[in-house]
């Protein structure tokens, strides 16, 4: 059995390592507000000080951040994880980010002798408490064989997609329909209200069409009351657009609806929501509507 490491204990965070930790696993955990550790180290966690000692006492090293510079952060600071690599240490990014920037993460941990997969997934919190998320795998196949006992812990199915870089580019696109489908919920609401419909009865014709979705059923109860506590906060869905921005501009791809939808969640996230769950981007459109 493989020493385990956690770097991030936020929402998405803690609820994942408390997965590992239910299943017997020994794990260290380190959180850059240290505070953050608290609930995991009160059920059995080990509270680690910095990430350089994370990895060195450990197998592998799970993070769960939430952005680029975060991660860079942890990466390379003085007491960061590249401090304690040696080789054959496995550091597992399950943070969004870029392709690029799991390339160049990937390479900083190489040339220490370890071994870097991004696997960033797909879900929000319900799915992260029961163990049912999406793992969108990129990089050495044989580090993910030896992974994929602890991400059967933490999700439903893991999908290897290829060479590093390639499951941070299965996560932005995945990430892609989520935001648009959140803006097309919000609009099709916004246009039967406009109509006269009743918002109840339209959530129930959506609940009984082929559009319903697990997606909409979690989210419905928002729509109706117009309360929005976060599962997926909007303002990572709106960092996540614009990473899918500068991506498609990489590939040269024109994406006119994502473009639509990364001017709608950048305004909600500018006018207040984004602690708010992603499906208050429905807001923004009343608040861009209400004339």
């Amino acid at each position: 059995m493989h020493t385990l490491g956690w770097i991030g204990t936020g929402q998405m965070g803690e609820l994942m390592a408390m997965n590992l930790l239910k299943a017997g696993h020994r794990v260290h955990v380190y959180n850059r507000t240290i505070e953050k550790t608290a609930t995991l180290v009160h059920v059995g966690a080990i509270e680690t000080l910095t990430a350089k000692e994370i990895v060195e006492k450990c197998d592998i090293s799970f993070i769960m951040l939430s952005d680029t510079n975060a991660v860079k952060d942890v990466l390379t600071k003085e007491d960061g994880i590249l401090a304690g690599i040696t080789p054959g240490k496995i550091i597992v990014d399950m943070s969004t980010i870029s392709p690029e920037d799991s390339q160049i993460f990937a390479q900083l941990v190489s040339k220490k002798g370890g071994i870097y997969l991004d696997a960033p997934v797909s879900g929000s919190v319900g799915p992260a408490k029961a163990g049912q998320l999406v793992i969108l795998v990129g990089g050495d196949e044989e580090a993910k064989d030896l992974c994929q006992p602890y991400f059967d812990l933490l999700g439903k199915k893991t999908i290897h997609f290829g060479e590093n870089g390639k499951g941070s580019a299965a996560k932005l696109s995945i990430n892609l329909l989520l935001g648009i489908v959140g803006q097309g919920v919000g609009e099709t609401l916004l246009l039967a209200e406009k109509a006269g419909l009743e918002r109840g009865k339209v959530l129930e014709m959506i609940s009984q069409s082929a559009m319903n979705t697990p997606l909409f059923a979690g989210k419905r109860d928002m729509y109706e009351t117009e309360e929005f506590p976060a599962a997926f906060m909007l303002k990572l869905m709106a960092k996540d657009l614009g990473l899918i921005k500068e991506q498609a501009d990489r590939l040269d791809v024109e994406l006119p609806l994502a473009e639509a939808a990364k001017d709608t969640y950048i305004s909600a996230r500018e006018n207040g929501e984004g602690d708010s769950d992603m499906a208050a981007v429905y807001l923004e459109l009343k608040r861009k509507n209400n004339k």
